[in-house]
């Protein structure tokens, strides 16, 4: 299935011969016959490796999904060689109230083909519905193609009752550090590459009257979202996986000695008076700051340093250089509070999880598992990354999509999901997101983790 990667510029040759094959064989319009024979079989030998999905010309699959345009714009280019080899028409639509509509749909009986859900919770709700049309499980070849390609967490995630349901879209990474290579260099630090060494950086900015980091967790109606990040960070990289996911499952409280623990690191690090919030104000601030402009502060040396996930590099103004040599900004690895954890990294992202096992339905979710769907959208939108371990990385031209890329692929990378979207929505992006708010704005510890507990469903 492994097809070596075509640039833009082939892309765009082949899609002309589509038009030429078509424009060539309309009927006897007295075109030369030996020339359309000739593009016929040159349009052949550039769909070759689509063969597998032959078959179903004609068809339409439609994709539904959160993703807006423009992000959706590349998504939709990067598939188009593939609709035009293969006639089946991707008709895709992106809502920003997907994660309400898709239930209500699917409960309707009018679920979309595919649809592209970011939450495992999601996955789960719609594979296991009483009414309505339920989630089909994946076909066996696109489970054999992300267990040889995706760490296992990929394929659990997406695993309900034992069933497979869907492959990953895109991937981000949430475990790193956004900070001014010029403002480094100037002031002759280094990145760090251990916790001991991060705080003792901090310790070092501080003591020059400035603030070594900034934030902010507002987001509207999701305010306190960035919060949780943090925690999830560090329970994953103090404790380890096993108390990670037995977090999230909700084996072990958030008012445990083990997430005291975490919490009492985080108060030392992100409520700590001397360490944060540069360019605002008081520890209290980082409530009413918006993650847009929490990091806004680098570019004007206020602070050095941000924790937050790759995407954020679509917050930096116009203009701003993203380049580890010399930029006004890049991002490096959040080293892990316990070395002995490993690697731990933190992400996201979304699976192409069907409603409907048609043949030519069955065959776009197998193109989706593929490398060869990467390697199409990569060159084409910067900002997107693959946990797709057998990607070529050399496709990545962004620094921070390197990075993402990097650590998500890496075999001995310890991943996991974000925590907030695996637990049950009234905790995950209800009491937790306000908790933590409360805690920036000076709520106890022990009160806040209570009312996280608190919100827990209890059946």
């Amino acid at each position: 299935m492994r097809r070596s990667h075509k640039t833009t510029v082939a892309v765009l040759a082949s899609l002309a011969l589509v038009g030429s094959v078509a424009g060539c064989s309309g009927g006897d319009d007295g075109g030369d016959d030996a020339t359309t024979a000739a593009s016929e079989a040159t349009m052949s030998a550039e769909c070759a490796a689509y063969q597998d999905y032959a078959g179903h010309s004609g068809t339409t699959v439609d994709v539904y999904g959160s993703i807006l345009s423009p992000e959706s714009d590349s998504m939709e280019t990067a598939w188009k060689e593939f609709e035009e080899c293969t006639g089946i028409d991707i008709v895709y639509t992106g809502d920003n109230s997907f994660e309400s509509q898709l239930p209500i749909r699917a409960q309707g009986g009018t679920p979309p083909d595919i649809a592209v859900i970011p939450q495992p919770g999601l996955i789960q709700r719609m594979a296991t519905l009483a009414t309505g049309t339920k989630a089909v499980p994946a076909p066996d070849e696109v489970k054999a193609n992300i267990e040889a390609n995706y760490s296992s967490s990929w394929v659990d995630y997406a695993t309900v009752d034992g069933e497979f349901y869907g492959g990953p879209n895109s991937a981000n990474m949430k475990t790193m550090v956004w900070y001014s290579p010029t403002a480094f260099a100037a002031a002759g630090y280094a990145i760090p590459t251990t916790w001991e060494e991060m705080m003792t950086l901090s310790d070092t900015i501080a003591a020059t009257g400035k603030k070594p980091w900034c934030g902010g967790i507002g987001s509207g109606t999701a305010t306190g979202w960035p919060a949780t990040d943090w925690v999830e960070e560090l329970v994953l990289s103090a404790k380890g996986g096993d108390v990670y996911d037995k977090w999230v499952a909700g084996d072990i409280k958030f008012n445990s000695p083990e997430i005291n623990d975490v919490m009492n690191i985080l108060d030392g690090w992100m409520r700590n008076p001397n360490y944060v919030n540069g360019g605002f104000g008081d520890v209290a601030t980082i409530a009413t700051t918006t993650f847009q402009d929490a990091g806004l502060p680098i570019l004007s040396g206020e602070c050095f340093m941000l924790q937050q996930a790759g995407f954020y590099g679509a917050q930096w103004p116009e203009g701003t250089k993203v380049d580890p040599d010399g930029g006004d900004v890049a991002a490096f690895y959040l080293p892990p509070y316990d070395a002995s954890t490993g690697k731990p990294v933190i992400g996201g992202g979304e699976f192409f999880v069907a409603f409907n096992d048609r043949p030519e339905v069955q065959a776009v979710q197998i193109y989706f598992s593929t490398p060869e769907w990467p390697e199409a959208r990569i060159p084409v939108a910067t900002g997107w990354v693959s946990a797709n371990k057998a990607v070529d990385q050399s496709l990545y031209t962004d620094p921070i999509d390197k990075l993402s890329a990097q650590y998500l692929t890496d075999p001995e990378a310890l991943f996991r999901f974000d925590g907030s979207d695996l637990m049950p929505a009234a905790v995950g992006s209800g009491a937790e997101w306000t908790a933590l708010t409360n805690w920036f704005n000076g709520t106890s510890t022990e009160e806040t983790l209570a009312a996280i507990d608190a919100a827990w469903p209890t059946d």
